[in-house]
């Protein structure tokens, strides 16, 4: 039998991937980051976990505390330097890379360069996957009618709107039906749900009367603040909608439990 010869002219490496987990993720659906570097890796990267990454530092920023976020950031570019790609499953968290971590140094030249370099290679998983690496379909089933609830950050700071529906439509047994208006906010707004429960309280209901008058048995998001906030009122108001990173999804990774429901495995 004939030895096949090494190639002479080898392929360029793998894009060596850093995943952000962020906080919500891993602290309440870890599922998502391991959804993340399943679709990573499928795609060609060498995706590695940063042990010493912190939150992005969102919080404090939305609160004005710009003294603890700078502290934050740094920790963050420490943990983040030298990677071809920052990729996180959350269009907030990236978002902060991408937009607003530049700006917390100003008056520091040294730390601003650091902080430009690391936005220049941040961005959502889905974008990333679709506009850098070029994926334009995915090996998944999911049986059921999704709509799919287009988060703040992701949609009017980082331009995520198609991405996902493009990946969803090579779903088999996954029909997508849009809500009415997919692109208002659910009331969630991080620090906003606490300083304004009532006026969150209400926009969320908004939401999820959008979410039934779809018709789908399944939302979907690319933000898991968003999908905790609606997962919970649709929860309250007993609705049987099942609620699930779009990772997951496209990952193949739609038999576990929904959002906010342990131990509840559907398909």
């Amino acid at each position: 039998m004939p030895v096949s010869k090494p190639s002479s002219k080898p392929g360029p490496p793998p894009r060596r991937v850093a995943l952000f987990v962020t906080c919500l993720v891993d602290l309440f659906r870890p599922s998502v980051g391991f959804a993340a570097v399943k679709l990573l890796e499928q795609a060609g990267c060498s995706v590695e976990v940063p042990p010493l990454q912190v939150c992005c530092g969102q919080p404090a920023y939305n609160s004005g505390d710009r003294a603890t976020t700078r502290a934050i950031a740094r920790q963050v570019i420490d943990a983040f330097e030298g990677y071809d790609a920052v990729v996180a499953p959350s269009g907030s968290c990236a978002g902060m890379l991408i937009h607003h971590y530049p700006g917390l140094f100003d008056d520091d030249p040294a730390a601003k360069a650091r902080a430009e370099r690391l936005a220049e290679h941040s961005y959502e998983l889905i974008s990333f996957l679709v506009d850098v690496l070029g994926v334009s379909r995915v090996t998944a089933r999911y049986d059921g009618i999704a709509t799919y609830h287009d988060s703040c950050s992701g949609l009017r700071e980082l331009g995520v709107k198609s991405q996902p529906r493009r990946l969803l439509g090579s779903v088999e047994g996954l029909r997508l039906s849009e809500m009415k208006s997919p692109e208002v906010c659910c009331g969630f707004g991080g620090t906003f749900c606490v300083k304004y429960p009532d006026i969150s309280n209400a926009m969320v209901g908004e939401k999820t009367a959008d979410v039934a008058a779809s018709g789908a048995d399944t939302l979907l998001a690319g933000d898991l603040g968003c999908l905790m906030n609606m997962a919970g009122k649709l929860q309250r108001q007993g609705s049987a909608v099942r609620v699930r990173h779009v990772a997951e999804v496209l990952a193949d990774m739609g038999g576990s439990a929904p959002i906010g429901e342990p131990g509840r495995s559907t398909r």
